[in-house]
C-alpha cells in the first residue's frame, strides 16, 4: 500500500508542476503550462509512465482598474474594452523514476477583443488572434527522497519557455466607416511574448491523513529580453509621447504565480479550497523593463472539484478575483517624470476564470 500511495503522489505532484499562469484580462500574462490541479488526483496506478492533460481555460475581462480603483464610468459609458480569451493547454508528462520527471506543454489560444478607441470611436468592433502559444519544456526533481518522505515533500522544476507563439499577430482596425488598417493586435491577445524565458517552480505538499492534505505552488518566469519590437500603434505611427516613454513597442515581461490550499477527499471526489495570486511585475528580475506592458496582480479565492476514475480524472477550478491592482508601469513613471503629472494607465480584469480539464494516464 505504501508503494501504491507513493506512486500516486509522484504522478499527482508531477502534474502540479506545470503551472497555468495566464492572468485575467489586459494584464497580459501568457500561457506557460498546463493547469495546476494541486492535489486534485486521488486514484493513480503504479504501471503508468505517461500522463496527458488537456485543460480548457476561459475568461471575459471587462472591469477597468487604475491601481485598485475600479473605473466604473467605463461600463456606465459603454467604453470598456472586452476580451474573451480561451486557451487549450496540452501537456505531456514522462515519469522517469520516483524522483525525476519531464514535461512538454503546448497551448492553443483563441482570443477576441472588442473596443471603441482602437477603431477611431466609430463603434464597437473586434480584433482576433488564434494559434499556438509559447511552448515550454521542463524537468522536475524531488528535494527529499520520496520513498523516505511519503507524507510530505518539495519538488523543484527548471524549464525553458520558447518564443513559438506569434508576438506580432495582426488584424484590421477601423479608420473610417469604409477604410481599415492592418496592424498588430493588442498585447493582451498576442499569442506569445517574443522572449526565450527560464522558469523556476516549487511544489510542496503535506498529507495529514488519507482524506486531508495541503499544497503550495510557486512559479516564476524570467524573460531577459526587454522588448520584442512589436509596435503598439495598431499599424499607424507611434505618438511622440509613446516614443519618449518607451511604450511604442511591446515589452517582454516576467511573470509569477503563487497558490496554496487544502484538499479533502470524499470517495471519488476531491474538494479543494485555496488562494491564488498572479502577477506581472513592473520590473524584470533579469534584463530591462522598458516597453509597453500592463503590470499588476490578481488575488483570487480558488475553489475546485476533481472526480477520479481508474485511468483518468476530470476537474473544474474557478478562481474568483477578490483584489485587482493595475500597478504603475515603467513608461508611466517616465511620463510622470517628464511632465510632472502622475501618469497611471488602466487595465481590464475578469471577475473569474473557468478551468475545466481531463487527465489520462497510460
Amino acid at each position: 500500500m505504501r508503494k501504491v500511495f507513493l506512486s500516486m503522489l509522484i504522478l499527482l505532484l508531477t502534474m502540479t508542476a506545470a503551472q497555468k499562469t495566464e492572468a485575467q484580462g489586459c494584464v497580459a500574462i501568457k500561457s506557460v503550462g498546463g493547469f495546476c490541479s494541486a492535489g486534485g488526483e486521488g486514484h493513480m496506478d503504479t504501471a503508468s509512465k505517461w500522463q496527458f492533460s488537456a485543460n480548457n481555460r476561459y475568461f471575459k475581462s471587462f472591469r477597468h482598474f487604475v491601481g485598485t480603483d475600479e473605473q466604473k464610468q467605463r461600463m456606465a459609458n459603454q467604453t470598456e474594452v472586452i476580451n474573451h480569451q480561451y486557451t487549450l493547454d496540452l501537456a505531456l508528462y514522462r515519469i522517469l523514476n520516483p524522483r525525476w520527471s519531464v514535461m512538454l506543454d503546448m497551448p492553443i489560444e483563441a482570443n477576441t477583443r472588442s473596443s471603441l478607441y482602437e477603431h477611431s470611436n466609430l463603434g464597437r468592433f473586434q480584433t482576433h488572434s488564434f494559434g499556438v502559444g509559447d511552448i515550454r519544456l521542463a524537468v522536475y526533481s524531488w528535494i527529499l527522497d520520496p520513498v523516505k518522505m511519503p507524507k510530505g515533500n518539495v519538488q523543484v522544476g527548471l524549464g525553458i519557455k520558447l518564443p513559438t507563439g506569434n508576438y506580432n499577430y495582426m488584424d484590421y482596425f477601423r479608420l473610417t466607416d469604409s477604410t481599415k488598417r492592418l496592424g498588430p493586435v493588442d498585447q493582451s491577445i498576442q499569442l506569445g511574448d517574443g522572449g526565450t524565458g527560464i522558469t523556476l517552480e516549487l511544489n510542496a505538499f503535506y498529507n495529514f491523513s488519507s482524506a486531508v492534505s495541503v499544497y503550495g505552488n510557486f512559479f516564476y518566469l524570467s524573460n531577459p529580453r526587454e522588448v520584442n519590437g512589436t509596435s503598439t500603434a495598431r499599424g499607424g505611427t507611434a505618438s511622440a509621447s509613446a516614443v519618449k516613454n518607451g511604450s511604442d513597442v511591446m515589452s517582454v515581461p516576467d511573470q509569477w504565480m503563487a497558490r496554496a490550499g487544502v484538499n479533502v477527499a470524499v470517495d471519488r471526489f476531491v474538494i479543494s479550497a485555496g488562494a491564488r495570486e498572479e502577477c506581472l511585475p513592473v520590473h524584470d528580475l533579469v534584463g530591462g523593463s522598458n516597453g509597453f506592458r500592463r503590470p499588476g496582480y490578481i488575488i483570487s479565492v480558488e475553489p475546485g472539484v476533481t472526480y477520479n476514475l481508474k485511468k483518468m480524472s476530470f476537474y473544474a477550478f474557478v478562481p474568483v478575483a477578490v483584489v485587482r491592482n493595475r500597478t504603475q508601469s515603467v513608461p508611466d513613471k517616465i511620463s510622470t517624470s517628464l511632465t510632472g503629472k502622475t501618469a497611471h494607465g488602466d487595465a481590464a480584469f475578469a471577475d473569474y476564470a473557468v478551468n475545466i480539464g481531463v487527465n489520462f494516464r497510460f
